[in-house]
């Protein structure tokens, strides 16, 4: 069973990339996120033709969530609010037997803004959203850009981005209530060591060759299914593509008999 998260930062600009991944690594299922295009605009032809069945949650430019899946998706969930018009950061399924939840946290834009207090809010209706419709006992899995850094070992420079968005005690107090309910970072099951990201920003002067990093993705399994894990890795070869996205493939592997 593998499964691997993904933001694309365009869906069209990065469709060949995220189809010679696919065909490379043959994952059960991929969660993406920022596709930044309508419903009707998702290319699902090419995932369809490599055997993968899409479910979409779009909108025009911005945001957007995508999970493609070899098995049958059951129970679909395309909005963490109900009977609330939303922005598109949210999907979950049952696949095989385990509830996959797909979700693009806001970024946040800065301390103290608007932004801000709505990256909060979701993060903390999210957890909200777990407790309420699942048991830590039982097999979960959620991944997606998370876009916070837990720990020092997370960012490229610590003691400069203390405080700032992404690396700000608000958040990461947030993102320990989910460790706290059950989930396992599977990641950080396997990988104790620092230099490891899945983020590099353009902005960044040759950020990725240098490494100036950040790890804001995440693979959380509760802890019967984080058990199963065999190997978690970050995939850093996409990044060195033409047009590569500013993130890259983090992938969970599991002994789970259900794919």
């Amino acid at each position: 069973m593998k499964l691997a998260t993904f933001n694309a930062n365009s869906i069209r600009a990065r469709l060949e990339i995220i189809t010679d991944w696919l065909q490379k690594e043959q994952p059960d299922v991929l969660c993406i996120q920022e596709t930044k295009v309508q419903d009707k605009d998702f290319p699902i032809k090419p995932f369809t033709d490599m055997g993968y069945q899409p479910v979409i949650k779009g909108q025009k430019s911005y945001n957007g969530v995508a999970t493609v899946s070899k098995h049958p998706l059951e129970e679909i969930r395309l909005n963490l609010y109900e009977g609330e018009e939303e922005e598109a950061r949210f999907i979950s399924a049952v696949i095989s037997g385990i509830p996959v939840i797909n979700v693009y946290v806001p970024q946040g834009l800065a301390p103290k803004t608007e932004k801000f207090d709505y990256k909060l809010r979701f993060l903390k209706d999210l957890l909200s959203h777990v407790k309420r419709n699942y048991d830590a006992g039982q097999p979960l899995l959620l991944a997606g850009d998370l876009n916070v850094a837990l720990e020092d070992i997370d960012v490229h420079d610590p003691e400069g981005l203390r405080g700032e968005v992404g690396f700000h005690p608000e958040e990461q107090e947030i993102l320990r209530e989910y460790l706290a309910w059950g989930f396992v970072d599977v990641f950080r099951k396997h990988e104790s060591g620092g230099g490891l990201y899945t983020f590099w920003d353009y902005r960044v002067p040759n950020g990725f060759k240098r490494n100036i990093g950040w790890r804001i993705d995440y693979v959380l399994a509760t802890p019967s299914l984080a058990e199963t894990s065999r190997r978690v890795w970050i995939d850093t070869e996409p990044r060195t593509r033409q047009k590569a996205s500013d993130h890259t493939f983090l992938v969970a592997e599991f002994q789970s008999p259900s794919w």
